[in-house]
Formats: structure tokens, sequence, C-alpha cells
């Protein structure tokens, strides 16, 4: 049951954020859902909050971040800004 709700949260999360830096006409629904969970892992390690004790705002908001973070990387590295 923990892995349907880590791609469920990690698919709404990758959405906002690809909201949030306008890329979510590049990304489809698997795209998301990495970059969700993978940006629940960045926060992990920037925040020092374990994201696996349930979903909480605050492990929300702080996943939201990471995955913004990641965003911003990838658009660093792939366009040379931000935007």
């Amino acid at each position: 049951m923990g892995v349907i709700i880590w791609l469920i949260v990690g698919g709404v999360v990758g959405w906002l954020a690809s909201l949030v830096m306008r890329t979510d006409a590049q990304q489809g629904i698997i795209l998301n859902v990495v970059v969700g969970i993978v940006g629940a892992f960045i926060a992990s390690l920037i925040f020092g909050q374990n994201i696996n004790d349930g979903i909480t705002v605050t492990s929300f908001i702080t996943s939201l971040v990471g995955a913004i973070i990641l965003l911003a990387i990838v658009n660093l590295i792939r366009r040379g800004s931000v935007r």
C-alpha cells in the first residue's frame, strides 16, 4: 500500500512543481511521478526530514520544494537558465 501512496503523492507533487516551473507541457504522467519522488528524496536530504513517516502538510510542502529544486536544476542544465 505504501508504494501506491508514494506514486499518487509523487504524481501530485511532480505535477504541481511542473506547474510552478512552467514545464508541465513537456512532462507526462510518468515523469511527474519521477520528479515528485526524486524531489521528495532531495528534500529529505536537504532539510533532514524523514518523509516516510506519513503524509502530512509539512512533508507534502517539503516534497514540493524538493521537486521545484530538481526542476530548477534540470532547467539550468538544459537551457542555461532557471526560468
